[in-house]
This record gives C-alpha cells, structure tokens and sequence, in this order.
C-alpha cells in the first residue's frame, strides 16, 4: 500500500525533530517521504488519513513482559516475589494448557495495540503458541522460550532450542526470536552456559531476571560470594547480547559491567513498586552510559501494559528517589518508549520516523481530548497527563493494525468471551 498521512500537528521523528503541520508517506512497509507542509489530496494513494490534531512518533517499545499472564490478571496482588511466584503464580501456570495461553497473549496483544505498543519482547512457555497469535495479529515481537531448569531441564533446552531456529524471522520478519532463562537463581551455572552457547551458536541475544530482589541478590552472594551481575559476567554470559530485566539491587561495579558488556536494561517501575522490589538506579544507569528501556512485566504484577503509565512512573520514581525534580525529563522518557527499546532489542531499521526506515509508528488524537488542553507542551500533556488508551491509530509493517482505536486483525469481541471461558475452568 501507499499511504499518506496529513496534516499533523506535531511528528516527534526521534531523528532530533519535531515537524509541526507535518505529513508522512509510507510505501510498502517504510517511510518514504516526511515533509513539514499540508501536503494536497490527490489519487497517487491507497489510503488517505486526515491527522488534524494529532502526534504522530514511533510505536512504543515493551522490552519485558510475559504475555499470556493477563490470564492471571488481579488473580495475585500484595504479595512479595517469592511468595508470589512459588505459592499463588507457579501453580497456576501449571495448569495452562497451549490454547489458553495462545488466548491469554491475544488479550494482551489488544491491549497493548490499544495502548500504542507496536514491539513487545516476551519470556513465557509454549512460546510457539504465543508466535502464532503475534503472526495472525501484525505486531513485531522478540520472543524467549522462558527456561526453569527443574522445570525445564534439558528438554527444555531442546525445545527452546528449536523454537528459536523455526520462528526467528517469521510473519514478514516481525518476529526476532532470542534465548530466555529465566534468573539467576533458578539456573545453575552449568546451564545458564549451555543457553549461552546455544545462543551464541544461533547468533541471537539472551534476556533474563536480573537483581530484581534483596533476596535475590542475597542468595547469589551466599552461593557464589558476588553480585547477580558479577556472576553473570563470570560464566561469560555477556558475551551474549542481553536484555536484563529489572536491575533493582546492584552496585557502581555492576553498573560498570552492564556498560562494557553494553547490556540492556529493561526498566519495569510498576512490577517493581507493586511486588516492593525497590527503585532501580536508573539515573545512575544513565550517566554511567547503560542503555536503558521500558518494559511493564506481565500483568500480574503490574496490572496493565500502559506503556505512558510505565514511563510517567519511571520519571517519578527517579525523582522521588534523588529529591530531584530534573533527573528524568520527559525527553528522557520518550527515548525510553522508542528508540532506547529498539537498540536493546538490537533490531535495524526501526524507531525512527525517517525516509527508508520501517513504517511503525502511532497517531494520538488531541482532539476534544481534555488532557491536552492548553498546549504549552503536547509531549508533557502525552508524558504527565495522558494514557495508552488516547492512542487512535497503529500502523506496523506498513499495516494499518488499528484506525480510529478498531483493531483489523483481531476479533476483540471473541477474544474476550475465550478469556470468560478459560477462567471458568482454570479458577
């Protein structure tokens, strides 16, 4: 298709640019042309939206979250992590077929479609499942088979193996496929290694639970007498691109290690406050040159995938923690939505909206919107006032995935009576 989008009030290219009264032409699936005048109708397209009123930036990036964990949504809450996972978590899972969790990840998939999310990267089981609904859906995803060795042990490997090799580069190379252990904790060294190797040897990244607890860190240090990230550096682990999730408890050697090994952080403040895992130092991440994302967890901690309300808590987070109302501006945060997701999931051609890259992008409507009014600034009224919900319009691929809030690709109405009917058996 060939698609014009005109007439935009502000296009925030994350190219150093803001275009106000902008237009965007999209080709196939990329940019080819961005302008900074009303550009006129005419026939030369397949389709013509009219953004008066609206922000156009690239679509937000969740660089950690478990999908199908919307089924356990509101089913867990105040409780600590360890308590959390082993007696309520754990054992549910374990009663999750392949079809409910195919059913769990479509409900997030329009969730996060609704709230303007157009990459997600996932650490979950009967991952092909999950490929599958991101396939039929038109969202772009880097996906982990999430290994527990006593669960998982070597078949585990195998399998995660194999989902690797078969979806890496599928639905129109939407889908990035990676390696996922799941923590520090709940993976010898023997077999972290092997996942390493694995990955080194498919040439694809590893994300893992990394210091997201005291005790956590606690249990490393008891058994191996260093950090999580010290321990990680150790088995050589880094030698693998990696995402680490959370980053709660580490120290300025940690934070030197995460920079030369240019481990990604994936930043999760909801999860973190929720299950009180504590404040990550992510001012001190910054300055010391880490890069460092968003991501919401799943929903069971969280409880939504709202990546705005993800980065408005970010940024007070960081304040409240410095006694500093500077620390994290609203600049800060959406690099953090978009471009800093795209370079830790280390994908090309994404996060920018600039002639020849690939057309992923969302239009939010200000229009009769009461929290972007007055407009001294519509990126703090979208940072600090607005949610993931006054997102109109997704475009992914190229796709128009979803206009004026209607998603094309999936069947809301049905996904949520499937939902109904899953709970009804597994409660």
């Amino acid at each position: 298709m060939k698609i014009l989008i005109k007439n935009i009030a502000e296009i925030y290219t994350m190219d150093n640019k803001v275009i106000k009264d902008g237009y965007i032409i999209i080709e196939n699936n990329k940019i080819s042309e961005v302008g900074s005048y009303i550009y006129e109708d005419n026939n030369n397209y397949d389709k013509i939206i009219d953004a008066q009123d609206m922000i156009a930036l690239p679509g937000f990036v969740n660089t950690h979250t478990h999908s199908a964990m919307t089924l356990l949504r509101g089913y867990a809450d105040d409780l600590p992590l360890d308590k959390w996972l082993k007696e309520k978590i754990w054992p549910l899972e374990s009663k999750l077929t392949a079809e409910y969790i195919y059913w769990g990840t479509k409900l997030a998939l329009v969730e996060m479609l609704k709230t303007g999310t157009t990459t997600f990267t996932d650490m979950y089981f009967q991952m092909h499942k999950i490929a599958e609904a991101v396939a039929e859906s038109g969202m772009r995803a880097v996906l982990s088979q999430g290994l527990i060795e006593e669960n998982d042990g070597q078949d585990g490997l195998k399998k995660a193996k194999q989902f690797t090799e078969n979806w890496n580069g599928e639905a129109e190379g939407r889908i990035t496929t990676i390696m996922g252990p799941h923590a520090t904790y709940t993976c010898s060294p023997d077999y972290l290694e092997e996942i390493a190797e694995i990955a080194a040897n498919l040439n694809v990244g590893i994300t893992i639970h990394v210091a997201e607890t005291k005790k956590e860190t606690e249990i490393i240090k008891n058994k191996y007498n260093c950090s999580p990230v010290k321990y990680l550096e150790k088995i050589n682990l880094f030698d693998v691109p990696t995402i680490a999730a959370h980053c709660v408890h580490i120290s300025k050697e940690d934070i030197q290690i995460l920079k030369n090994y240019n481990v990604g952080v994936s930043h999760n403040p909801m999860s973190n406050m929720k299950l009180g895992s504590g404040i990550a130092p992510i001012d001190d991440l910054w300055e010391n040159g880490v890069n460092v994302a968003l991501g919401t967890d799943g929903v069971s901690s969280n409880n939504n995938l709202d990546m705005i309300e993800e980065a408005r808590f970010a940024s007070y987070l960081q304040q409240v923690k410095n006694n500093n109302p500077t620390v994290m501006d609203i600049e800060t945060l959406l690099k953090m939505l978009t471009i800093k997701g795209i370079e830790i999931l280390q994908l090309n051609n994404l996060g920018i909206i600039k002639e020849g890259f690939i057309a992923d992008l969302i239009l939010i409507n200000m229009k009769n919107n009461p929290v972007f009014y007055p407009q001294h600034n519509n990126l703090s009224n979208l940072i600090y006032a607005a949610k993931g919900y006054d997102v109109s319009t997704v475009i992914i691929d190229g796709k128009i995935i979803m206009e004026e809030g209607l998603i094309k690709t999936l069947d809301e109405k049905k996904i949520y009576n499937k939902v109904n009917e899953i709970i009804s058996k597994l409660v």
